[in-house]
């Protein structure tokens, strides 16, 4: 089979084996991309129409117990200048994003202690009862099941969790050895298992990823069924392991993009802020691969220097209702809006 049929057998039975995914993954051209890339837009356009739904960031900390080899952020780099956001500086964050139209809140950190247990249940219970009609989702790594049943308990609806790989072997490579896959697969199960909606996801063009690694995130996919996949492409950290790594590059993430969204048309896709990082375009193109969902960043602006995952992320200096303009302007600019909307998995136009 070629890569054009393999893409319309995907198209049609929502799933390849392992062997038809590595050789898609070994062979595609730009020809097969583009193809990939307009069939990905018409599946979106048919269950989305044109809009795109918007999640207010809040990078409400970076210090983090972790030492990920990719991260800027992790543990051992004493070039960051750690921060911890309050509650009272989330809440305004907040606020500043719902008055601006958002009706999602994203907040997002490492994995910090202070921010574990009760001071989050806090603070998402806080959000829920001053901004009932908004969404809140959560990306602060591995935690116990019991911290993600309070934290669902107290208001969370999603919760983003990056699988990273779905082969130990690789993930061994990226991570420290306390860090376990195993651990990081039961923190998916377990958040589904609770009723989160649940984002996983992997860097594209990573260290030691192959085509037959990615072939086993394809598998993982089709089989974890997630509502929401966070892709973007692998950036450099500077004082990190990996910082003489080549980035990933646009090609390759936009072509996983647009198989992710034939093989699961319903999934919430965002156009990522790497994707921005690495082509002053890469969102728009992110959009037009099969991307449904941008993520402004509501952080206050002296935080978001320091919230340093990888080098030169883009909107480093935008308030909130600058970083929603932004957005608009581009999504007018490609036919596109953003509705006032919580954009629930399952949420058609």
């Amino acid at each position: 089979m070629n890569n054009i049929e393999l893409i319309n057998k995907l198209n049609k039975e929502k799933y390849l084996d392992r062997e038809e995914w590595t050789a898609l993954f070994s062979s595609y051209t730009d020809e097969d991309r583009q193809i990939a890339a307009k069939l990905a837009r018409k599946i979106t356009d048919e269950h989305f129409g044109k809009n795109i739904y918007l999640r207010g960031l809040i990078e409400i900390s970076n210090i983090c117990r972790n030492d990920c080899f990719y991260c800027g952020i992790r543990r051992s780099n004493k070039h960051v200048c750690r921060y911890r956001m309050t509650k009272e500086e989330i809440l305004a964050c907040c606020e500043d994003g719902y008055q601006a139209g958002f009706r999602t809140f994203v907040l997002q950190g490492g994995e910090d202690g202070a921010f574990s247990g009760e001071e989050m249940v806090g603070i998402v219970s806080e959000i829920r009862k001053r901004f009932p009609d908004c969404a809140i989702t959560l990306s602060l790594g591995e935690l116990s099941y019991d911290t993600y049943k309070r934290l669902f308990d107290a208001g969370a609806d999603r919760y983003l969790l990056r699988h990273e790989t779905a082969s130990e072997e690789r993930y061994k490579k990226l991570h420290p050895e306390k860090m376990s896959h195993k651990n990081r697969m039961e923190c998916l199960k377990n958040l589904k298992e609770i009723g989160y909606q649940v984002g996983c996801g992997m860097m594209i063009g990573a260290p030691y990823q192959t085509p037959e690694a990615l072939a086993e995130d394809m598998l993982f996919l089709r089989g974890f069924g997630p509502h929401m996949i966070g892709i973007g492409p692998f950036i450099p950290a500077k004082n990190t392991p990996f910082e003489k790594e080549s980035a990933g590059t646009l090609e390759e993430t936009l072509f996983v993009l647009s198989l992710c969204r034939i093989m699961l048309p319903d999934v919430l896709l965002p156009s990522t802020t790497a994707l921005g990082t690495i082509d002053k375009n890469g969102r728009e193109m992110g959009i037009f691969a099969g991307a449904n969902v941008v993520m402004p960043n509501l952080s206050p602006t002296e935080n978001r220097k320091n919230y340093s995952l990888y080098n030169d992320k883009i909107g480093a200096n935008d308030n909130a209702a600058q970083s929603k303009a932004v957005v608009d302007d581009m999504l007018s600019r490609i036919g596109y809006s953003a509705p006032v909307s919580r954009g629930d998995y399952g949420e058609k136009h």
